[in-house]
């Protein structure tokens, strides 16, 4: 039998070694069991309001409370950096990518402009297999389509970082949004990143990391690790949000008695029994 446990998770943003500012920007919101990556553009700080007003677009619509939409949340967002920017905030031209998750129960959604990535990690008793679960809206993807260029050409190709549309781009009224969907298994683990981290490392690279992490923080610190290692030339966005479905187990059964109340089960945990402690000591010392 399978149960259905909150989300974990772990991530991690970092400028690179050749930026000055960090224009990537993410949310995690298990409450409402939403994760989005934004990648932002524009220079002169630019990028990061843009996809500030990404992050926050999807909290304001999230803490609505009406049914939540990965898509009118992201035209949403192209909506609000275009408004933004002929009001003065930030600057006109500036732009960002985004690549979200939403779970619900044993399915998830994911959804996506420009070239921020999804990989989905299922392990197996070969070690494990990474599937890509974005297309990149870039220039590159569009001649490796079209058959003009080979896989291989793809990661070394001049135009590599030149993407197709992204949320801000003034000659679209509205993107394109594209949209993927599956459903849960045990153990599996969702990757969102923007591309500072599949600039440095290849998805082989990638697949061999998750492969030899016991966890979701491990493998998010030697992912983050590596792509700075292998120069860091870009800011570098990470979140891997572990699957919710754990076989009922005696351990899994222990943790489904222990009361959610930070989404971390270790904290959970420790806050739960302190707690019982604390009224153990009162009760003992009131019957004195």
């Amino acid at each position: 039998m399978m149960l259905v446990h909150p989300l974990e998770y772990s991530a991690a943003t970092h400028p690179g070694l050749k930026r000055e500012n960090n224009e990537d920007c993410f949310l995690s919101a298990p409450d409402v069991d939403l994760w989005v990556v934004a990648d932002g553009m524009g220079g002169h700080d630019a990028g990061e309001v843009a996809s500030a007003i990404v992050r926050e677009t999807f909290e304001k619509l999230a803490e609505a409370g009406r049914a939540f939409s990965l898509q009118d949340a992201i035209q949403k967002s192209h909506e609000e950096i275009l408004s933004s920017a002929d009001k003065g905030i930030g600057a006109i031209g500036m732009g960002s990518t985004v690549v979200a998750l939403l779970s619900q129960k044993k399915n998830y959604q994911i959804a996506w402009v420009g070239d921020s990535r999804a990989y989905l990690w299922s392990p197996d008793d070969n070690g494990g297999k990474l599937t890509r679960l974005t297309t990149d809206h870039s220039y590159v993807q569009m001649l490796y389509t079209s058959g003009a260029i080979t896989a291989e050409e793809v990661e070394t190709h001049p135009d590599k970082n030149i993407i197709t549309q992204c949320l801000g781009m003034q000659e679209l009224s509205q993107v394109k949004v594209d949209i993927t969907q599956g459903q849960w298994q045990k153990d599996q683990w969702i990757l969102l990143c923007s591309d500072g981290l599949t600039d440095e490392l290849s998805d082989e690279s990638i697949a061999q990391i998750l492969e030899h992490s016991p966890n979701s923080l491990t493998a998010v610190d030697q992912l983050l690790h590596e792509a700075l290692t292998n120069g860091g030339r870009d800011n570098i966005t990470l979140q891997i949000i572990e699957s919710p479905l754990v076989a009922d187990s005696l351990s899994s059964r222990f943790w489904n008695w222990i009361p959610s109340i930070t989404n971390n089960r270790t904290w959970d945990a420790i806050i739960f029994f302190s707690a019982i402690t604390i009224l153990l000591g009162l009760l003992i010392n009131t019957l004195r």
